[in-house]
Formats: C-alpha cells, sequence, structure tokens
C-alpha cells in the first residue's frame, strides 16, 4: 500500500511539474524573441523561425507590419510557429498593438483599430476603457497571438516629448490616473487568456529624446513619481512582462549604463524595491540607443548580467534568419565559462516557464 502511495505521489510531482529544458542551449534559446522575414507561411525567413523554435534556438517570435498581410496569412503563421513549438511550451508570439499609431494590425487589413491612450482616457472612465480593450484583446488572440506589448506606463509629463505625449501614448499626467486604465488593459488581455508586458520601465515621458536614434539621458528630467503606476499594478500581483528602456539615469546607476543593461535598474529597483516576480524583456536592443554603443556579444552578456529575462531583437538593423541562433551562442558560450552567468539562464528559464504555462487561460 506504501509503495502504491508513493508511485502515484511520483507521477503526480511528475506531471504537475514545471517543463524544464534538458540542455543549456534549450534554456538559453528560451530567452530569445526576433523579429523574421516574411509574410506568408511558406516564406524563407518564416520556415527558418519555425524551425529554430522546434530546435529550442528561440522562444518567440516579434510580428513587425511588415509580416502582415491578411488575417489568413497571419494565423497561418501563427498556427505554424505553435505547431513548432512543444505543446507545454510554447513560443511567445508578440506584436505592439497599443492602439493609435503604435499598431501592427490596421484597418487596412480588416482588424479592427482603438484610439491611442490619450483619447480612450479623455472619452471613457476606466471601466468603460475595459470594453475597448475587450474588444482589442479578443482581436488580437483570434488572429493568432499570445504577448501583446502593451500597456504604456509612461506619465505625460513633457507635452513636447516625441515618443510618448506627442503621439498620445499615455493615459494621463499622474500615477493614479495612468494605473487605473493601465490595470483595465491588463485584465482584459488577461480575460482573453494574453500576456501582456507593461513599459517603458522605468519612465519614458519626461525624456526630451527617443532612444530608437541613440542614448537618451533622463537624470535631469526623471522623477520617482514614474515608478509608481509599476508600483501600483505590481502590489496588485502583476507578474507577466516588464519591459525595460534604454534610459540612461546616472543618479541611479552611475556607471551611465541605460537601464536594459542596468543592474541597479532592474535588480535593485524593479526587483528589489517594487517587488516584481515576473519576466523582464528588454525593448528592442536593435534601437539606436543600443546598436550604436555595443556589439552583439556586449549587449547580450550586459543584459543578462544586469537582470534580463528576454532578449527582444526586432532583426531590422542587419535582417538575418540567423541572428537569433547567433544570441544563443553567445548566451551558451558565455555559460560555459562563467557558473555565474550560467546560474542566471537557469533562473530567467524558470521565469519563462512560469509564464508560458497561463498562455491561454
Amino acid at each position: 500500500m506504501r509503495l502504491a502511495t508513493t508511485l502515484l505521489a511520483t507521477i503526480f510531482a511528475l506531471c504537475t511539474a514545471p517543463v524544464m529544458a534538458q540542455s543549456l542551449e534549450q534554456m538559453a534559446g528560451q530567452m530569445i524573441v526576433v523579429g523574421f522575414a516574411g509574410d506568408s507561411v511558406d516564406d524563407k525567413g518564416v520556415v527558418a523561425a519555425r524551425k529554430q523554435i522546434a530546435d529550442g534556438e528561440i522562444g518567440g517570435v516579434m510580428f513587425l507590419k511588415t509580416n502582415v498581410a491578411s488575417r489568413e496569412a497571419v494565423t497561418a503563421m501563427n498556427a505554424a510557429f505553435r505547431d513548432a513549438a512543444p505543446a507545454n511550451l510554447p513560443p511567445f508570439i508578440t506584436l505592439d498593438q497599443e492602439g493609435g499609431l503604435v499598431e501592427r494590425l490596421s484597418k487596412d487589413v480588416g482588424f479592427k483599430e482603438i484610439a491611442n491612450a490619450a483619447t480612450i482616457a479623455g472619452d471613457n472612465t476606466p471601466e468603460q476603457a475595459r470594453a475597448v480593450y475587450a474588444g482589442l484583446a479578443e482581436g488580437v488572440r483570434d488572429w493568432g497571438f499570445n504577448v501583446n506589448f502593451a500597456p504604456v506606463l509612461d506619465l505625460a509629463v513633457n507635452p513636447a516629448n516625441t515618443v510618448i505625449a506627442r503621439n498620445g501614448r499615455a493615459y494621463g499626467k499622474t500615477a493614479d490616473v495612468v494605473a487605473s486604465y493601465a490595470a483595465e488593459v491588463v485584465a482584459a488581455h488577461h480575460d482573453a487568456g494574453l500576456i501582456t508586458s507593461l513599459k517603458h520601465f522605468p519612465g519614458h515621458g519626461s525624456s526630451t529624446a527617443d532612444s530608437h536614434e541613440g542614448f537618451v539621458d533622463i537624470t535631469r528630467t526623471w522623477k520617482p513619481v514614474e515608478l509608481d503606476p509599476y508600483r501600483a499594478l505590481i502590489a496588485k500581483g502583476y507578474e507577466d512582462f516588464v519591459m525595460v528602456g534604454h534610459l540612461i539615469n546616472t543618479e541611479i546607476d552611475p556607471s551611465g549604463l541605460p537601464s536594459s543593461l542596468s543592474k541597479p535598474w532592474i535588480e535593485e529597483v524593479l526587483r528589489g524595491q517594487l517587488g516584481f516576480t515576473g519576466a523582464v524583456i528588454t525593448d528592442d536592443l536593435e534601437m539606436g540607443a543600443i546598436r550604436d554603443h555595443f556589439n552583439l556579444e556586449e549587449t547580450v552578456t550586459r543584459a543578462v548580467r544586469a537582470g534580463v529575462d528576454v532578449l527582444l531583437f526586432s532583426n531590422t538593423a542587419k535582417p538575418r534568419s540567423s541572428l537569433g541562433p547567433e544570441v544563443r551562442d553567445i548566451l551558451v558560450a558565455e555559460a560555459k565559462a562563467d557558473p555565474e552567468f550560467k546560474a542566471r539562464i537557469e533562473e530567467s528559464y524558470k521565469r519563462i516557464v512560469a509564464l508560458k504555462s497561463r498562455i491561454g487561460k
């Protein structure tokens, strides 16, 4: 009787335990999300991405507008990406679909567009906005995506800001307003079985430059209140993605590294002070703020040492289907040379598995 009970307990533990990779290479691959070439399931870039998902070389893909030809084509590609992966470890299939200017799916391909954040906040209470984002999230899900890089938590504190305020990407100027709308965005996406991403940590709203173009120093403009929307949502149990921007604040990190490569920002502020336990993802690591100052190896190793779990590459600077495997090779080589780096990969992998286990739920 005791043997039977022990056997049943063992089987139950194996069935309910989180999926663990069989190799360092597989764990490292899960940390990589890349853009790809093509807008049809049979295009070479799409076929390559499918194989890399199947081989564990990448953990997901990122869609840009160039990948979107029609609903039929997108849903076919996304089905192929899902089918390529193990059933219990689906790929992150990601896009930026905020509404307004920042969207990958538009009315031109039959997607129901919504207004930008500023307009929605101006026309709706947070509760009313929930219905708007429910429609958006259901559409994103029905097209086969499982991660939407939204909502924006930046504060519109600089009206001249060319990245956030001028494009209407912020819900308001105050942390309370932004957090109240963002919470409804997250809830609507969770109801649809989607993963979300708060962005752009630690706050892009006060900046005077665009990290797509180069370094953005927020040392003189940034205020601690820009962390408050993150603090509010994390306190309520948020544990999807937080997307870290390429923002420099030498008062927080005297080294001058951008926040996406900064251990003080990620480990001390985001995880330590704010208590975030979910997965940290970078903003696109091919923006000018990164690619003009760090080579690929430096970018990858610095980000992971800083505490990043998922490395996001749009694959637009020097487009190539080999980018994902190149990044994985860097991760694996560094891990084999440095036990502490290997431990960071293992830590990130556990967070990624936990997050992927919630897709579709």
